[in-house]
């Protein structure tokens, strides 16, 4: 009995891979589930338009036939009225609904979009992108005979009118694999390409918006990524995320989600550590803890989540040993950094916590030169500091002080003595078993590596924190084992 416990008691199991495993699987498919149902939506009504008689209110079948036929003769002023009081009905989904049941209004509208008149295609568009927002997966259908027009006009010199067309498009994308169909032959992905040199930030952020709708659908590893990679848009992504006076923050927050997407499919990571990816994101990173420093604006955390997952995933990818990849993100400025984005989380974010832990994570668990910056910065109280937040927070400290330990003495010897021992004593006496079950791995390799910590452990009423758990199925082998090697010691 003796020997099968110690036999499956290994030396440096700290839960690093599995603990990755889990994350990659679950992290991904949190986050698109999530942004499925994301959409946006523009207004921008003029002033007079709020006055009298411009209320938006429900319509009939009646109501939308006589809009649309207004819409189609008379005057350009008069024509433009009745689009505007149409498209400000269609923010209710019981007009939108009557406008597709009703036979010839999208094709009314489609005419209207295409017509040789700006003022009239700018309130069709309106009109569109209100049908666009809707939450019935219907009315997207019905908008399919415009979104070749749309992707058209992505070309067009109005960047208001091109900014509303992506905006649209992005609703319609990810609401309707149809739509996504239609579009990718008829050459989505090139369209994107060109709109991405576009000069003006408010195009370049609709567009961000618009690809990662794409990049979230379901055929998009198989059926989108690879053309998108085989495209120019990769490099233009990373040079809009390049830090600098000329990086905007609401358009780095797009494309780092897109790359993200692009990343969390696994379709040619390769490509984007060649292009670089690893160097700019970890200067992105330094940037962006320079500038929690200088500012209390809690809107960087919407770029800091999707970098760090970005380079936290791309480490995990075997060609970053290859490129030098960890070497690109100079060790002690990306741990120092880390830790003030961590501070920041803490104090503004807490639920951002586990994903710069997650990146101190993969740092740590393959590189003894991140696990020296760690201990060289005297940032394992700060880490220690963490604990209480949540299980969730203690599981992923308590990993990545294994995989500090798990380098061998001489790491453990720097993280002994100090605060380390009672910190471990507090969490045995948890019920969290996840928790509890890191803690005995950690507690292992301290009792492996620095052998006189067994004593200080036998001092600190150590073996009675072990009883409290002795009879869980999940934890009694690792708890037998450790109370058998602290009574040796």
């Amino acid at each position: 009995m003796w020997s099968r416990r110690q036999g499956r008691l290994r030396p440096v199991v700290c839960g690093v891979e599995e603990l990755r495993r889990r994350r990659r699987e679950r992290e991904p498919r949190a986050r698109r589930e999530q942004q499925l149902v994301s959409k946006r939506l523009l207004r921008d009504d003029a002033p007079e338009e709020a006055g009298e008689g411009c209320v938006s209110v429900i319509l009939g079948e009646t109501e939308v036939q006589q809009l649309l036929r207004q819409a189609q003769r008379g005057t350009e002023e008069k024509r433009e009225r009745a689009l505007v009081s149409l498209r400000r009905s269609l923010q209710h989904p019981e007009t939108q609904q009557t406008f597709i049941r009703l036979e010839g209004s999208m094709r009314t509208l489609v005419g209207l979009l295409t017509s040789n008149q700006a003022l009239l295609q700018l309130e069709a568009a309106r009109c569109l992108h209100e049908l666009s927002h809707s939450e019935q997966s219907t009315v997207a259908e019905a908008c399919l005979p415009a979104t070749s027009y749309l992707l058209t006009y992505l070309s067009s010199h109005s960047s208001d009118f091109i900014e509303l067309c992506l905006y649209t498009l992005g609703n319609l994308i990810v609401e309707s694999e149809a739509v996504r169909r239609q579009l990718l032959p008829q050459g989505i992905v090139p369209t994107l390409a060109a709109c991405i040199q576009s000069p003006h930030v408010a195009v370049l952020e609709a567009l961000g918006f618009a690809l990662s709708q794409l990049l979230q659908a379901k055929e998009a590893p198989e059926k989108i990524i690879p053309s998108i990679l085989a495209s120019t848009l990769p490099q233009h992504m990373l040079q809009l995320l390049q830090p600098g006076p000329k990086l905007n923050p609401g358009v780095a927050v797009e494309f780092a989600w897109c790359l993200h997407y692009i990343i969390c499919s696994q379709v040619s990571n390769s490509l984007l550590i060649a292009h670089g990816a690893l160097s700019t994101l970890g200067l992105l990173l330094l940037d962006l803890a320079e500038a929690v420093q200088r500012t209390d604006d809690a809107g960087l955390e919407l770029l800091a989540c999707p970098v760090l997952r970005c380079v936290s995933n791309l480490l995990t990818e075997a060609e970053v040993e290859t490129v030098g990849g960890q070497m690109q993100l100079r060790d002690e400025r990306v741990v120092a950094a880390l830790f003030i984005l961590l501070q920041f989380f803490f104090q503004k974010q807490p639920s951002l916590l586990p994903e710069g832990l997650w990146l101190l994570n993969n740092l740590t668990a393959k590189s003894p030169s991140f696990c020296t910056s760690l201990l060289s910065l005297d940032l394992i109280e700060p880490l220690l500091q963490l604990l209480p937040v949540s299980n969730v927070v203690s599981v992923m400290v308590l990993t990545i002080l294994c995989n500090v330990a798990e380098k061998g003495p001489a790491y453990c010897q720097r993280l002994w003595p100090g605060p380390l021992l009672p910190a471990l004593l507090q969490t045995l006496f948890l019920s969290d078993t996840e928790v509890v079950g890191q803690s005995l791995e950690l507690l292992h390799l301290l009792f492996l590596y620095q052998p006189e910590a067994v004593q200080v452990f036998l001092q600190q009423s150590g073996l009675q924190a072990l009883e409290r758990h002795q009879e869980e199925a999940q934890l009694q082998d690792r708890v037998y084992a450790l109370q058998q090697t602290a009574l040796q010691g």
